[in-house]
């Protein structure tokens, strides 16, 4: 591996799939574009609007399905103004054998339903749990959520549950992630499920392919100019050319023939 990451000028991408450790090695010994993301701190936010049956249904599966994937829920932000829904929610979890990390109003809400939990640390909320744990923070209503989501994720995938289109939307929009979700499980982020066919990675990159990669998100552009003599200097200055868009569909097969 050390020796293809040296490979500058041979190597055009590297995608490397694996622990964060491990991409995150790749990331720093390279000076070859690398695409991917080295963690999923994927987040679901339970609004005030949100259906109680969605919300235990949903935290649950994007929990529990496949904990170790990197569409996995690894933080859950409940507004405060839905705490009603937290121990229905946390039941289920702690079911499933899910152990709970929770901020002092949520360990004050789930002792009272007799639910076991412990109190989150600050690092929690930035850590990418691979096995059944579950920081959950109570959060005021959709903003607090978002400006957690953006400090504290990783850019991944997070997901809202409600009903209030407004605050659907303000999440959507200002959640800064490759995928962002409305009342369906983060699990669901995956290349294959999006219709890309075999996925190469999920990238959380913001120049060229982000989120679930396939094959047309590997692709770039090249330009191949058809000339006849043409010189930049009659295009510019008094009297100058101007410059017709148009479509030319045919002229690549009437000069070149057909590839």
């Amino acid at each position: 591996i050390n020796e293809i990451l040296k490979m500058e000028g041979l190597v055009d991408l590297i995608i490397p799939r694996g622990s964060n450790e491990f991409v995150r090695y790749i990331q720093d010994n390279t000076k070859i574009p690398v695409l991917g993301h080295s963690s999923g701190i994927c987040h679901i936010y339970v609004d005030r609007s949100a259906d109680r049956n969605k919300a235990v249904e949903i935290c649950h599966d994007a929990r529990v399905q496949y904990p170790a994937a990197c569409n996995s829920m690894k933080i859950l932000l409940v507004d405060r103004a839905a705490a009603s829904l937290l121990p229905e929610i946390a039941k289920r979890l702690v079911e499933s054998k899910v152990k709970i990390r929770g901020c002092p109003e949520t360990l004050e809400i789930l002792k009272a339903s007799g639910i076991p939990a412990e109190p989150a640390t600050e690092e929690d909320w930035s850590t990418e749990y691979l096995d059944l744990i579950l920081p959950i923070k109570i959060v005021n209503g959709v903003d607090e959520a978002i400006n957690h989501i953006n400090k504290y994720g990783s850019h991944h995938t997070d997901s809202i549950i409600g009903e209030d289109l407004s605050a659907v939307r303000k999440f959507l929009i200002m959640v800064d992630s490759s995928t962002v979700i409305h009342n369906a499980s983060t699990r669901f982020s995956d290349g294959y499920r999006y219709g890309l066919g075999a996925e190469v990675g999920i990238s959380t990159n913001k120049i060229h392919a982000r989120g679930p990669v396939g094959l047309e998100g590997l692709v770039t552009t090249k330009y191949i100019l058809l000339g006849a003599g043409q010189k930049v200097s009659n295009y510019i200055g008094k009297g100058a050319k101007p410059f017709l868009h148009k479509k030319l569909d045919s002229i690549w097969t009437e000069r070149l023939g057909r590839v």
